[in-house]
């Protein structure tokens, strides 16, 4: 399973910092190689040969770029001509030499992925309400595919390159590093993001990564994987909405199969996204909402049947009738056709 929690090697680090530092230096030779021939011609034409400063620097450009214009003296003896051949040839080399650096840059940034990474950036400081996963295990990659069906905005966080490659090759924004650390989370955009799930197969990173989202968005809505059973309070502790556990989860899901499997059938439908017919959806009604005001019999009366909603206490308020009236800022937990409820969600 693939996992946030390995740091990269110091090996891995001084490699790369080598061969940025490398090319770096390749582009500062070049530079003062250029300057410093510039330079000498200019000096050869005032020192050798008696010329005034600015027509000695203007011969000595032109001839570096061989762009051919006319001279700006005529060239009566054998050593100025000399001079002025030597800068010629000194030219062709530095401009095959710009030829060969620019070209070793352009093909070490196309094997190294740097304008990919470059592009992945630009795409994610782009983002505003998306969702951030950290960990693209099994657990991430089943919560990124579900994300994909109901049409979110995902970057995923992960440090092995396997995983990155699986969550780029199934066309998702991702962000190398380690979750735990504070600079990744920003470079995912968790201070612009809607919520956070954090399913890294450590509970102590779980933890952490909770603490770091939180403090860095307090309104970001956290889900948070849990490992181990005493690993939930730690978890609410550090400031996610939802905790969830794979394996206490699939015990009650066994136990729901063997004593009521029709009811979970009939959930498993309604949550499919495969179904067409019917669904279960969960509407906020904002401010300036149409949905203010109106009532649970209009809703039924539209093809949507309450199940619930949940008030502003966080309570919830079971199969309301059809007189209740609908508030601001409150949940509905409705079920009916998929049309039905698309058309109530794009009211509210």
């Amino acid at each position: 399973m693939a996992t946030t929690t390995r740091r990269r090697s110091r090996p891995e680090r001084a490699l790369r910092v080598f061969s940025e530092a490398v090319r770096g230096h390749h582009l500062r030779v070049w530079f003062g190689v250029v300057l410093l021939f510039a330079g000498i011609g200019a000096f050869g034409y005032v020192v050798f040969f008696g010329w005034d400063v600015s027509d000695a620097l203007f011969m000595t450009v032109i001839t570096l770029t061989t762009v051919g214009f006319k001279e700006v003296r005529d060239l009566v003896t054998f050593p100025e001509r000399l001079w002025t051949m030597i800068l010629s040839v000194t030219g062709v080399a530095i401009i095959y030499g710009t030829i060969g650096i620019v070209a070793e840059t352009i093909i070490s940034e196309a094997a190294s992925g740097r304008r990919e990474v470059r592009r992945m950036r630009e795409s994610v400081s782009s983002l505003q309400g998306h969702f951030v996963v950290c960990g693209y295990g099994r657990v991430g990659a089943t919560v990124a595919r579900e994300f994909e069906h109901v049409g979110e905005t995902l970057v995923v966080i992960d440090i092995l390159p396997a995983s990155l490659e699986r969550a780029a090759k199934a066309g998702l924004l991702v962000v190398e590093g380690d979750a735990t650390d504070d600079a990744t989370l920003r470079a995912a955009g968790v201070d612009r993001a809607k919520g956070l799930i954090a399913c890294i197969d450590s509970d102590a990173n779980n933890v952490y990564v909770t603490l770091s989202a939180r403090s860095m968005n307090p309104e970001l809505f956290i889900v948070a994987r849990a490992n181990t059973e005493g690993a939930e309070a730690k978890l609410t502790q550090a400031g996610a909405d939802r905790v969830v556990s794979p394996y206490t989860n699939a015990g009650r899901r066994i136990a729901e199969l063997a004593v009521r499997p029709h009811v979970a059938d009939y959930i498993d439908a309604a949550l499919s996204h495969g179904n067409l017919t019917f669904s279960l959806e969960d509407i906020e009604i904002p401010a300036g909402s149409p949905l203010i005001g109106r009532t649970v019999g209009a809703l039924r009366a539209d093809g949507a049947v309450t199940l619930a909603i949940l008030r502003h206490d966080g309570a919830y308020e079971p199969n309301p009738p059809e007189t209740r009236v609908l508030a601001e800022g409150e949940r509905l937990i409705a079920s009916g056709s998929t049309e039905a409820l698309a058309k109530l969600e794009a009211l509210a």
